[in-house]
């Protein structure tokens, strides 16, 4: 059920694109990626505080906030969930120190 949201959600976030800024939330965001770029940065300095709250409703709450913006972020650069997954899926069973000292500078 979980990639079937992201990829609904993704259909959605493709295809306010073509809406006005003015009748979309979402295309408001596109017409100002700082401000887009904004909101995830306070979604995770949000879901940030919840975790050190320990309070586990208001971490899912803010997390799904971060989740939102960040994937309007991806298809405003023309970039999908399934980019951010398959990734994931090619680290899978890597080392994280590895993985790490792999990457280019």
């Amino acid at each position: 059920m979980s990639n079937d949201i992201l990829k609904e959600l993704a259909a959605i976030l493709e295809a306010r694109k073509s809406e006005s800024a003015e009748s979309s939330y979402v295309a408001s965001l596109y017409a100002k990626p700082d401000k887009m770029l904004e909101k995830i940065g306070e979604e995770a300095v949000e879901t940030i505080i919840a975790a050190k709250n320990d309070d586990k409703e208001q971490i899912i709450y803010e997390t799904a906030d971060l989740w939102f913006h960040t994937m309007v972020m991806l298809a405003q650069k023309g970039l999908s969930p399934n980019d951010v997954l398959n990734e994931l899926a090619r680290r899978f069973g890597v080392s994280g120190h590895d993985e790490k000292a792999s990457r280019t500078k």
